[in-house]
């Protein structure tokens, strides 16, 4: 048996973990079930997971612990070991150089399991994680944004003509996703993603969102327009059902040329669908670079809930 997470050290970091759920934004939703579900609750029951690890670091008293795990499925994708790292636990007086040494001593770690990429989503709000691994040589590659609208029940907008994509149209929704480069998304901005490699990731994605992966994938339905543009969307229903309420999160979009403007026309859509089927909440992710985003989201009176970071890895001597 590996080693076990440290329940002291889970205490030690509450606050900080509560920033983990991604609907920490939502005040209305209750603050303990957000902790079981994604922060002290997710932390404390880390193990229960196969491919969930803990590397532990003792230096001067000072005990560390990243919580991380091995990712099969893009393992499998990219032909390279991919890690993830959850979040790190210590006590709050643990100086930031048993900090720097443990993110360190962890990035050796996953040098002798083998990992050839690791990379980690932490919310902004954990600023000494993200130091611990920036002094680790950690490199910041995209910073987030998530948007929400809560007025779901009261959204009035213009309708626009949209479908659901059919699975016949997997390979071309991919297609589109593929060809809608953003250079400052994740799998653009790092350069381990070589050459093609974002792309067919996200065309690969694109794909599976249509083939079932994702609740639904919306695209245009105007007589005579081509379709070169797609909305997918997941109603996190597991999550819905412990918080008690509805959600719908977009997923992944993309516009091609021969739909320009139909991004803003895709998410008042979507928040349509989410107030037919009774969702109180629609949230959206983009980079803090995406500024057409910005623009779809105020338009729509969307607010802004959390900004987060990616931070990754792939020399680990």
């Amino acid at each position: 048996m590996g080693l076990q997470v440290n329940a002291e050290l889970v205490a030690a970091r509450a606050d900080k973990l509560f920033f983990y759920s991604p609907y920490n934004f939502l005040r209305k939703l209750d603050v303990a079930t957000q902790q079981r579900l994604f922060g002290t609750g997710a932390a404390a029951d880390y193990t229960a997971d196969p491919n969930h690890r803990v590397f532990e670091f003792v230096q001067d008293g000072a005990t560390v612990q990243f919580l991380y795990a091995f990712l099969p499925w893009d393992t499998d994708f990219f032909g390279a070991a991919v890690y993830k790292v959850f979040t790190a636990l210590f006590a709050a007086g643990t100086p930031a150089a048993v900090l720097a040494a443990a993110g360190t001593a962890f990035r050796r770690q996953l040098g002798q399991e083998g990992a050839a990429y690791c990379f980690a989503e932490l919310p902004a709000e954990d600023t000494r994680v993200a130091q611990a691994l920036g002094d680790a040589g950690w490199r910041l590659v995209e910073t987030r944004l998530t948007y929400f609208q809560d007025a779901v029940s009261s959204f009035e907008q213009p309708r626009f003509a949209v479908r659901s994509a059919q699975k016949e149209e997997a390979a071309a929704i991919g297609q589109i996703s593929a060809a809608a480069r953003n250079e400052y998304d994740r799998f653009h901005a790092d350069q381990w993603f070589s050459g093609d490699t974002g792309d067919q990731f996200l065309a690969r994605y694109a794909s599976a969102a249509v083939e079932g992966y994702c609740d639904d994938v919306l695209v245009p339905a105007e007589p005579g327009l081509p379709v070169d543009s797609f909305l997918a969307i997941s109603d996190l229903q597991a999550h819905a059902a412990s918080l008690g309420t509805g959600f719908s999160r977009v997923v992944l979009t993309a516009v091609g040329p021969a739909n320009r403007g139909w991004h803003l026309k895709l998410v008042s859509e979507t928040v349509q669908r989410a107030r037919q089927n009774g969702a109180k909440y629609v949230l959206m992710t983009t980079q803090a670079t995406n500024r057409a985003v910005f623009r779809t989201c105020e338009k729509l009176n969307f607010k802004v809930g959390g900004c987060g970071h990616v931070l990754a890895c792939s020399h680990f001597n």
